[in-house]
């Protein structure tokens, strides 16, 4: 084993300290976009607002968890918003099939669904070394075709999953679940990258992934995992926005790909992969929701909304385009 792979796996994470910076400039970038937006529309500071944009920002943050892990690899997943309308179709086909054996397959069959897109995205990239942008994308496309193909174009048949909708909307102490269920991935999520040594081998790849090939790391596998997880958080992240929707339609996560990449982004997350933060991608996803909304009060057309986002992406790439410390 190399000095530079021995030092990769014993600590290829403890160089933050720009990150903790990141995720403090728009975590009070967020607290300004409420009180300057609070002197156009008062109502913003009411708890019943703030908890609302907590309900919301929490499918992004979920849909956000996945595509921060496959980002540390120094990958990209472009399937996300075929992944979530393919898996939303499914789990509400099923959820609405009146028969009780597949309404209870509803939601696992969702969740298995995203599983397997990731893992297909996974097989690519290991197996026929395609870039992840090329074939995530062709992966998007085919899931377009098939989602078309099965629903004619029109809104498919079927209904939400009853826990779907519970989680969605329901609350407990009056904090919204699906918040709560964000909070439990995102420390779960957090466990796995600073704890465990599944996370030491992600920031490693995204650092040197020839060095961790040679410190004889199973990189296939670690590959295959990572999509596999990333697959997984879009379907439940998909859940989450059939349950809040109250329904699945063609088309449901062509609005997710930028806003998903940005809240990675904005957080810190270097997009050439290995250095990052999970507090980074929970503000990210904050920070997008809260300015989405406040876009939206102020009645700011889609396009302008969209280019908005597009700018702080690449602001944030010029904030962090110095060399990562290896």
């Amino acid at each position: 084993m190399t000095t530079e792979s021995s030092s990769l796996l014993r600590a290829p994470h403890r160089t933050q300290p720009r990150l903790d910076r990141a995720v403090m400039l728009v975590a009070i970038a967020c607290v300004l976009i409420v009180v300057g937006a609070s002197f156009v529309s008062p109502g913003i500071l009411s708890p019943g607002y703030l908890l609302q944009q907590l309900q919301i920002a929490s499918i992004l943050g979920v849909l956000a968890t996945g595509a921060m892990l496959v980002i540390l690899l120094g990958q990209i997943d472009l399937s996300v918003p075929l992944t979530i309308t393919a898996t939303a179709i499914l789990s509400t086909t099923l959820a609405g099939s009146g028969v009780p054996a597949l309404e209870a397959l509803a939601i696992p069959a969702g969740l298995a669904g995203g599983v397997l897109i990731g893992l297909i995205n996974g097989l690519g990239v290991v197996l026929f070394r395609i870039p992840s942008m090329v074939w995530t994308l062709a992966v998007n496309a085919m899931l377009l075709g098939i989602t078309v193909f099965y629903t004619g174009g029109f809104k498919p048949n079927g209904a939400p999953p009853t826990l779907a909708v519970f989680i969605a909307h329901g609350r407990t102490l009056g904090i919204p679940n699906a918040f709560l269920l964000w909070l439990v991935v995102g420390g779960v999520t957090t466990f796995l990258l600073r704890k465990t040594i599944f996370g030491t081998y992600v920031y490693a790849y995204g650092q040197a992934q020839r060095a961790l090939f040679m410190a004889g790391a199973p990189v296939e596998r670690l590959t295959l995992a990572v999509f596999a997880f990333a697959g997984f958080m879009s379907s439940l992240g998909s859940l989450l926005l059939v349950g809040y929707a109250n329904q699945a339609y063609q088309g449901m996560g062509d609005t997710y790909l930028l806003p998903v990449i940005a809240a990675v982004v904005i957080g810190g997350t270097s997009i050439l992969g290995g250095s990052g933060s999970y507090a980074g991608t929970f503000v990210g996803a904050l920070f997008i929701t809260l300015l989405s909304s406040v876009l939206s009060l102020m009645q700011v057309p889609d396009a302008l909304r969209q280019f908005i986002f597009g700018a702080i992406i690449l602001l944030m790439l010029l904030i962090n385009r110095h060399p990562r410390t290896r």
